[in-house]
């Protein structure tokens, strides 16, 4: 059987909607790839969105793990895509730790989408 993931941004929602696509979509966990999972739009920031996410019977995983790294932000904010990705491969999918952050993002979307 398939693995299924969605994706989703936050900018322009607020948290209500946000949770309602996530329910609509018959998502059972966000995995939130953030490098750092603060916000300051409110329900946004880790603990109010895991908070939200437990109240609405969809579970939470941080996988900081798979974030992206601040020079690859940067780049993204400088609109250069092949640099963001080159720094994202690099400094992210290939090290042990986002390996294993892969792994646990599989094992997720084995369990429910």
């Amino acid at each position: 059987m398939a693995k299924v993931l969605f994706t989703i941004g936050y900018e322009g929602a607020d948290s209500e909607r946000f949770t309602a696509a996530l329910r609509d979509a018959g998502v059972a966990t966000l995995a939130d790839v953030r490098a750092v999972a603060a916000s300051r739009k409110r329900g946004f920031s880790k603990s109010a969105l895991a908070a939200g996410m437990t109240e609405a019977g969809i579970g939470y995983a941080h996988l900081r793990n798979l974030g992206t790294p601040k020079a690859g932000r940067e780049a993204a904010r400088a609109h250069d895509a092949g640099l963001m990705r080159r720094i994202y491969c690099d400094e992210v999918l290939e090290t042990p730790a986002g390996e294993a952050a892969l792994d646990e993002l599989a094992a997720l979307a084995a369990a429910g989408p």
